[in-house]
C-alpha cells in the first residue's frame, strides 16, 4: 500500500504545482495592461525536495550544509524582473502566457485523469475485481 499512497502523494504535489502555476498565469493575463506589473512564475525548487524523505543523509562535519529543510512545497513562486516588454514597465507577453496556460491545462487534465485511474483501480480492488 506504500507504493499506492506515494503515488497519490506525488500526484497531489503535481496538482498543487499545476494549480499554483495556473494562478500565476491567470494573474499575469489579468494584468497584461497594468503599468509596472511584473509577470510571476512558478518553478520547482529542486527535484530532490520531492524525494528527500527517501534519502538517508548525514553530516560528517558540522560545517557542512544541513540536509533538513523547512520547505513544505517542492516549488516556488517568483517575479520576473529582468525584462520589460511594454513602454509602461509591464513585462507580460500575452502570447507566451496563453501558450503556458494551454500547456498547464493539458498537464493538469492528464494529472486528473491519472488520479481518476488510480481511484478506479482502488475501487476495483475494494469490489473484488467486479
Amino acid at each position: 500500500m506504500t507504493l499506492f499512497s506515494s503515488t497519490f502523494t506525488s500526484l497531489e504535489n503535481a496538482l498543487d504545482y499545476s494549480t499554483a502555476k495556473n494562478k500565476a498565469i491567470s494573474n499575469n493575463i489579468a494584468n497584461v495592461d497594468t503599468p509596472g506589473y511584473k509577470a510571476k512564475d512558478v518553478v520547482f525548487k529542486d527535484v530532490l525536495h520531492q524525494e528527500r524523505s527517501l534519502l538517508k543523509a548525514r553530516r560528517t562535519n558540522e560545517r557542512h550544509l544541513s540536509f533538513s529543510s523547512d520547505v513544505t512545497k517542492p516549488y516556488r513562486s517568483f517575479t520576473r524582473t529582468s525584462t520589460t516588454y511594454n513602454h509602461n514597465g509591464n513585462n507580460v507577453d500575452i502570447d507566451k502566457e496563453m501558450n503556458h496556460l494551454a500547456q498547464n491545462q493539458i498537464q493538469y487534465q492528464a494529472l486528473i485523469n491519472r488520479m481518476s485511474g488510480k481511484f478506479r483501480s482502488l475501487e476495483s480492488v475494494i469490489n473484488g475485481g467486479n
